[in-house]
């Protein structure tokens, strides 16, 4: 990894950064049975819509008094990372859910972390080591087995990894474009963007209801409030202050939290490959995140030189 992307993963203490991925990839788990019951009561864009507009206008209401981006070009980059990260992802992803299950869904969705190192190496010619390769690998294994590699290939299939492209992208953009940003004036306003293109594929694709009841109402909540504000504001800050292909690797654990969530409001049977593949998720995100000893020395190295003092 380049001296710039480690500088910027060591700009948050491991401790701190450990809780923050820990808690928003187990939000994001949980969005995944919350939503195939909140599909009960509405259809997916419309659910999905809301579910942003709700957010990120409550979000837009409580920053009003912040300071917003100035200029066409500042609200175009909101924009096009709301189109790829709120509206891209899961809309690929809810959609493909007409053709393939909802655990085809997240393993597809969630090779993000792979194309994020393919895409940064490629564009950004950031080298990572072999071993960081077999990381990701490893984790896309353990994700493969978490869901009992059950995969088949259809439209939903195609569909699935274009929600997983818009994910790596959107991923890369926050990166390059984010600190230019409040972080959470950022989150509420490519929310909205998401939300209204969401809104607007609904009118054209669905005939759009939403059955009010208690159970539809908490399902809405939980992924306004959870699942959107909170979850995106932890992401962004994330991507933001870490190197994106070493935060992206611990999306891997994402699906392994919608299974057990599954498990606790759905009731779905787990089987004994779930630990094996939640193993496999563990080892790939060491082998993506361990540096070399190399590494470790150099780093060492330039610690002493900031902080000897200058030769008289």
């Amino acid at each position: 990894m380049s001296p710039g992307t480690q500088a910027d993963s060591r700009a948050m203490k491991p401790m701190k950064y450990t809780i923050w991925i820990l808690l928003t990839t187990f939000i994001m788990g949980t969005s995944f049975p919350v939503g195939k019951i909140g599909m009960l009561y509405a259809p997916p864009f419309l659910l999905m819509g809301m579910r942003y507009v709700l957010a990120g206008g409550l979000m837009a209401w409580f920053l009003r008094k912040r300071p917003l981006p100035a200029g066409w070009q500042a609200w175009l980059r909101i924009i096009l990372i709301g189109l790829f990260q709120s509206a891209g992802v899961m809309g690929c992803a809810y959609y493909s859910m007409n053709w393939i299950t909802s655990g085809e869904s997240a393993i597809l969705t969630f090779t993000n972390p792979l194309l994020v190192i393919i895409i940064s190496a490629l564009l950004y010619r950031l080298t990572y080591r072999f071993s960081q390769w077999m990381g990701v690998i490893l984790g896309l294994a353990g994700v493969l087995l978490t869901f009992g590699s059950q995969m088949s290939f259809s439209p939903g299939t195609w569909i699935g990894i274009g929600g997983a492209v818009s994910f790596a992208v959107s991923t890369l953009l926050i990166k390059r474009w984010g600190d230019r940003y409040d972080t959470f004036v950022l989150t509420a306003y490519q929310m909205l963007a998401g939300g209204a293109v969401l809104l607007l594929l609904s009118t054209w694709t669905e005939q759009p209801y939403f059955m009010v009841n208690p159970t539809s109402v908490a399902v809405l909540l939980w992924l306004t409030l959870v699942c959107s504000i909170i979850q995106f504001s932890l992401w962004f800050y994330l991507l933001q202050h870490s190197d994106p292909a070493q935060t992206s690797s611990y999306l891997f654990l994402t699906p392994f939290f919608g299974v057990l969530s599954s498990w606790i409001l759905l009731q779905e049977q787990v089987q004994w490959f779930v630990g094996a593949g939640g193993i496999l998720i563990g080892v790939g995100i060491f082998m993506v995140n361990r540096r070399s000893s190399a590494q470790k020395r150099k780093e060492r190295s330039s610690e002493l030189r900031k902080h000897s003092p200058p030769m008289s």
